[in-house]
């Protein structure tokens, strides 16, 4: 989804602004964070699959981490080679790439910078540790295209 801000310019007129933010459903949401605290201590990694172009995030795939660690996540290749030939058959595409963060705040490693290759994604982050003092879990969204990292908004809704 796309945005507008309308903010000054240098010369006093208006400059448009537009930015990318994730809107997602209410059962999406709880279904990654389902799967985070499922898979804790270890980080859980999924998709969620939407109609190709649409960016809207529909069908939810829970993802095994193939490294099974606390500190790194992978997909199996196997497994991931599947999923998209399966979305392309659907005429799919990754909407949304998730993982969870077990010990620190939800936001992306260097590593998971560098392993970002979907530019179109948004790219959700789950932390399971309560690193700000909000809650038991923190649910962020980022877009990561050529190595650079950019926060998004998350807008929660009941349905599209």
């Amino acid at each position: 989804m796309w945005a507008a801000s309308y903010r000054s310019s240098v010369r006093g007129s208006p400059l448009l602004i537009l930015f990318r933010m994730l809107t997602i459903t209410q059962a999406l949401v709880d279904q990654i964070v389902a799967h985070a605290r499922k898979d804790h201590p270890d980080e859980a990694c999924g998709v969620v699959a939407g109609p190709a172009g649409s960016d809207l995030p529909e069908r939810l795939i829970p993802m095994l981490n193939a490294a099974m660690s606390p500190t790194f996540y992978e997909f199996d290749s196997g497994d991931l080679l599947k999923l998209y030939r399966e979305m392309d058959d659907r005429d799919e595409e990754p909407v949304v790439i998730y993982h969870s963060h077990t010990a620190t705040e939800a936001y992306p490693s260097r590593t998971d910078i560098s392993y970002a290759n979907e530019p179109g994604a948004h790219y959700v982050l789950v932390s399971t540790a309560d690193t700000d003092g909000l809650g038991d879990f923190q649910f962020r969204s980022y877009r990561i295209v050529e190595g650079e990292v950019t926060e998004e908004e998350v807008t929660v809704v009941e349905a599209y």
